[in-house]
């Protein structure tokens, strides 16, 4: 393989190390609940009226809760009139397939974009992606939450009551990997993400950060 390897040891001492990582496992996740139930007692602040563009032409924020009360927008950023956009923003949202279980949870999970709507549509068929998209090129609503154009992305909850549309919570960075599920099955395999910054042992395989990321090319290639 050409790296270093786990050492190797009788089942029992396999065991017993995994369990000492076991205490540290619940407690990270007894933290994690505690983090959950602190988010769900945040305040929250009236958002003003947005018009922004779907696929079937303009719609109004509250409208895009598609009769829904909580509603989760990605942010996604975008570069005018280039014909790949952000590869981290790509293959995030490529990895969502499958959203229809938040109907369970009165909830809708969104992209929003700054890129005019046909750019965007026309991105979203390359690169294969199956969530639903929406233009704001035309409203300041991406700068208003944090994702302004060519300048960031983000994720930010909202909650609706009858017109009246509400932000809850917003993250961004490294934040917004709790959301998918790329970096948990990654983060479970021997040798971790690989990159450089992460604290492996000597000879572990490690590269530049970002560099083991696949580029919007493959995505679309593999998905479009």
């Amino acid at each position: 393989m050409g790296t270093d390897l786990p050492p190797v040891v009788d089942a029992e001492t396999w065991q017993t190390k995994l369990d000492a990582l076991r205490v540290r496992e619940k407690a990270a996740t007894r933290e994690l609940d505690a983090i959950a139930a602190a988010r769900r007692r945040l305040p929250m602040v009236k958002m003003p009226e947005y018009t922004l563009v779907g696929e079937d032409g303009p719609t109004s924020l509250a409208d895009i809760f598609a009769g829904h009360s909580q509603l989760i927008v990605y942010n996604h950023m975008w570069f005018d009139d280039e014909p790949w956009q952000c590869g981290g923003c790509t293959g995030y949202t490529s990895q969502f397939t499958r959203l229809e279980f938040l109907d369970n949870y009165d909830a809708r999970f969104v992209i929003v974009t700054q890129g005019p709507i046909d750019q965007a549509l026309a991105y979203k068929r390359k690169v294969g992606n199956m969530m639903t998209w929406y233009s704001t090129a035309d409203s300041p609503f991406g700068a208003d939450v944090g994702a302004p154009h060519h300048a960031g992305f983000a994720i930010n909850v909202f909650l609706r009551n009858g017109s009246d549309v509400y932000r809850t919570w917003h993250t961004t960075g490294r934040g917004t990997e709790q959301l998918g599920h790329s970096f948990g099955l990654i983060d479970v395999l021997p040798y971790g993400r690989q990159e450089e910054w992460q604290d492996s042992p000597e000879g572990w395989p490690q590269s530049p950060t970002y560099s083991r990321w696949p580029s919007s090319e493959q995505i679309a290639a593999a998905y479009g």
